[in-house]
């Protein structure tokens, strides 16, 4: 994905960086994996969560049917299609990239393959890996 990398705001004592990040889907601040002399330009980026998909815990079926990232109350929620992997994990794809997460019980039901899903997790769960196309 694609994202404007903005402000920073580093933790007390040396700890990971957060940045706030703008797409065409929404903005959001998340822990910053790259170079922070970086910060201030246009990036493509991985999304990387480390909080499983639990259904009906921070993941549920989406009320709208358009991809979108942002923030809410200490949390990123995320809209996008649902594909399970059928191998205990699921992709979530939001405009033109892919999160991966792992299952948690309760996991998606299989009927909920291909559909619209909006996943919320722990802000400080989220790190953003810049790469080069």
């Amino acid at each position: 994905m694609l994202v404007q990398v903005e402000a920073v705001r580093k933790a007390p004592g040396g700890g990971p960086v957060t940045v706030r990040v703008r797409s065409g889907v929404g903005a959001a601040a998340a822990f910053w994996c790259g170079d922070p002399t970086e910060v201030g330009r246009e990036h493509h980026v991985e999304w990387t969560v480390d909080e499983n998909m639990a259904w009906d815990g921070n993941t549920r079926p989406a009320t709208l049917t358009s991809p979108a990232s942002g923030e809410d109350g200490g949390q990123l929620a995320f809209r996008g299609r649902l594909s399970l992997t059928g191998d205990g994990g699921a992709l979530l794809e939001v405009a033109d990239t892919q999160i991966l997460f792992g299952l948690a019980d309760p996991s998606p039901p299989v009927a909920s393959d291909g559909t619209w899903v909006e996943v919320r997790v722990e802000q400080n769960s989220v790190s953003l890996w810049p790469y080069l196309l």
